[in-house]
């Protein structure tokens, strides 16, 4: 919907990265840099954590056809968590203690960071949680870096796209979880501050009848537009009864949601005039070096179809190998270092966000399409 704007942005198949994920021997060959994963690749948003691995194996393929970093090939571990935090805990327990992995990428959600970031034995080793697809602000010493924007940023970015088109009235659907009790908050403060009407908010919770009925008092009250601050699958139970009382409302959701998860629970009607957030550029495109490159390399290495998530699995794996420190890594030397001012990336400008433990804060905004794809 707007063009891809610089400043704001800080040949194996998929089923060869899940071979991997099989048990291997404790050391690794000297040779290499072991690099692991926990992520939902069979859980609710399976989707999102195949395309993720997708796009960072395709890097990782890369540069090690390349000879790999000064000589070092990348192995690349993933284990699936399926979404769930108690077999995340379990697999980065085991990628650490019997992988001995060197880094650490993130999986899928909040609730499964968090279970990850508080575990004993990622305490103990001393690594820092690299690029999960989560979006709950965390503090600053938190041993996590992110690569995405925080949630709370791609709602307010959904929030002054819709105040440009002079919207003053606005729905709030929010699943009531420690997670979204930040981003619920601050983003009704930003109403109240712009002078924005909430029409009305929907609790989704346990109590369905209380869900049915807060959705028709939302109905009827014709917002200028809803947005959800919910997972995929809360996000499908609202839209679905939402859409038999507001076929033509717009809804807007964040990057993070499973499109093919939504259509299949709410039915492709209902996600018609529905939009969503977007931590990357139209993958589909060649506009800038990085997104050329991301389909260069994903049509060489990958027999599947590119998208917003492969881009993102893809372009923080490249982060990840500019925030290297050069050399060997020596004892207490910092496990990532981040350029005063950030770095290019091809198109990318990543690490430039003072006082924050995102490397990126670009977020644009793409139209579900009747064809299950986004349109931007």
């Amino acid at each position: 919907m707007k063009r891809f704007l610089r400043k704001y942005l800080t040949g194996a198949p998929l089923s060869a990265v899940l071979f991997l994920s099989l048990p291997l021997p404790a050391n690794a060959a000297a040779d290499t840099i072991v690099v692991g994963q926990a992520i939902d690749l069979s859980g609710p948003n399976a989707d999102l954590g195949r395309d993720y691995v997708a796009g960072i194996k395709t890097y990782f393929d890369v540069l090690n056809a390349k000879g790999g970093i000064n000589g070092h090939r990348i192995q690349y571990l993933v284990r699936d968590d399926r979404g769930q935090a108690e077999l995340a805990v379990k697999a980065v327990t085991e990628l650490i203690s019997q992988a001995h992995v060197s880094y650490l990428f993130g999986g899928v959600g909040d609730d499964v960071t968090r279970a990850v970031l508080d575990s004993a034995e990622f305490k103990r080793s001393g690594l820092t949680l690299y690029a999960p697809l989560a979006g709950a602000d965390y503090q600053k010493d938190a041993k996590v870096l992110f690569w995405r924007p925080s949630y709370q940023q791609e709602i307010r970015h959904i929030f002054s796209h819709f105040d440009k088109l002079g919207v003053k009235d606005v729905g709030i659907v929010y699943q009531e979880s420690a997670a979204n009790t930040d981003a619920y908050r601050r983003l009704t403060d930003q109403m109240r501050e712009s002078g924005i009407k909430l029409s009305g908010t929907v609790h989704l919770n346990n109590d369905q009848a209380k869900m049915r009925s807060e959705t028709a008092q939302l109905a009827s009250a014709k917002p200028g537009f809803v947005i959800m601050i919910a997972d995929t699958v809360s996000a499908g139970v609202f839209l679905k009864e939402f859409r038999q009382l507001a076929p033509q409302t717009f809804v807007a959701g964040s990057s993070l949601t499973n499109l093919t998860t939504l259509r299949q629970l709410a039915g492709g009607k209902a996600v018609e005039w529905t939009v969503f957030s977007q931590v990357v550029p139209n993958p589909s495109l060649g506009s800038s070096p990085i997104q050329l490159e991301h389909l260069n390399m994903m049509r060489k290495y990958r027999d599947e179809p590119v998208s917003a998530l492969t881009l993102e699995g893809f372009t923080a794996a490249k982060s990840w190998l500019r925030l290297l420190p050069a050399g060997k890594r020596a004892a207490g030397q910092a496990e990532y270092v981040i350029p005063g001012g950030g770095f290019d990336i091809g198109g990318y400008m990543v690490g430039d966000v003072v006082n924050s433990n995102h490397l990126s804060n670009y977020v644009d905004m793409a139209l579900f399409n009747k064809a299950s794809g986004l349109t931007y």
